[in-house]
């Protein structure tokens, strides 16, 4: 199926999401975000796609999140924001805010990623950035809050204090600072950005995909519970771990001294 907005491949288990914005940075407006939802609902739904890449088109930006110009339009012709979202399937900002996945997704970091790009950003599990990405909530500055999850995804993965000063100033930092700060995996020249991503993907790929969709389930539940609570909670998914065709492979493949042939199952 072919998108106005959203470039989508697959290659083997990895699938290749690319916001295709460039002129306005990549930023989102109702259609682009009904895209991605499409996109990310099918990629959550193929049980043969095992990890996403999410990018921007361009060298200039990931996203630059909502595009106020095109909300302003529409709320200027009368349309609620109920309107501007209405859809007989779900639309998630960015495609993934709000969706349940337990697939990893990789943010490959092009560029500029402020406002909702830098919570969609936030909202994958890794974060790879070129050399010259920028991060940044600056809502406040226009009137808005990091309403898409950055106020509560920020805090949880930094210390507090860094984070309310980026919320609360809504000023941008490098990726350099960004790294620093522990809020991406690896930085590199913009040129080696997708080479990186891919790496990082196949190294995930050489686990049972099952075990890694186990992983982000229990890592992402049990956040903000206590300890003990958390394991508990493990419990079920250890038991389909147990189970599974994934658990009998990987000691086989091991103790015959070849890779494992991962079903997912």
């Amino acid at each position: 199926m072919s998108y106005q907005y959203v470039i989508y491949e697959k290659k083997g288990h990895i699938a290749y999401v690319t916001i295709n914005r460039p002129e306005v940075m990549n930023a989102l407006h109702t259609a682009a975000n009904k895209e991605l939802s499409e996109v990310f609902t099918d990629f959550n739904e193929d049980e043969n796609a095992w990890i996403a890449i999410l990018t921007g088109a361009g060298a200039r930006a990931f996203s630059a999140g909502n595009d106020l110009k095109a909300t302003a339009a529409a709320t200027a012709r009368g349309e609620s924001i109920a309107a501007q979202t209405q859809s007989d399937r779900p639309t998630y900002f960015g495609g993934i805010i709000g969706l349940q996945c337990n697939k990893p997704i990789i943010a490959a970091v092009n560029g500029v990623a402020v406002g909702g790009g830098f919570e969609i950003a936030l909202a994958c599990d890794l974060i790879i950035a070129a050399e010259h990405a920028r991060f940044g909530l600056p809502e406040p500055r226009v009137g808005l809050i990091a309403g898409a999850g950055g106020v509560h995804r920020l805090p949880q993965q930094i210390p507090l204090k860094q984070a309310m000063g980026l919320l609360l100033t809504g000023k941008q930092i490098t990726a350099q600072e960004a790294d620093r700060l522990g809020l991406v995996n690896e930085v590199v020249p913009g040129e080696e950005l997708m080479e990186t991503a891919e790496r990082w993907a196949n190294e995930i790929l050489e686990c049972s995909p099952l075990c890694v969709r186990l992983t982000k389930e229990a890592v992402l539940t049990g956040l903000n519970l206590p300890l003990e609570e958390a394991m508990q909670q493990d419990r079920s998914r250890i038991q389909h771990l147990l189970a599974s065709e994934d658990f009998v492979e990987g000691p086989k493949a091991f103790a015959e001294k070849r890779k494992p042939r991962w079903k997912g199952r």
